[in-house]
């Protein structure tokens, strides 16, 4: 199965990777974004783990990531969507859910 990442979801990591690197360097957000996508790649294997949020969209499952992020993706015909990657207690129920 392949797993796209959604423009939105793109645009969180360069955003989180541009705030890890400004605090903490840029080694370390190399890794932490490396290991961000690594994991959402693993989903793949498995793709019915997580919380099924139909509530938001149909579909929708997220899941925790090292208690920080959480990544919301749907699973599709052929492929594993990446919605979105929110971190630090983003609210994604209202970015996902939306009016």
């Amino acid at each position: 199965m392949r797993v796209i990442f959604t423009p939105l979801a793109e645009r969180q990591i360069d955003a989180l990777h541009a705030r890890i690197s400004e605090n903490a360097g840029e080694k370390t957000a190399d890794a932490y974004i490396e290991r961000i996508v690594s994991y959402c790649i693993c989903l793949a294997t498995f793709p019915e783990r997580g919380q099924k949020r139909d509530d938001l969209l149909p579909g929708l499952r997220t899941i925790g990531f090292e208690r920080r992020a959480t990544i919301a993706f749907v699973v599709a015909e052929d492929a594993l969507l990446i919605e979105g990657v929110f971190y630090g207690g983003q609210d994604f129920e209202g970015i996902i859910g939306g009016p």
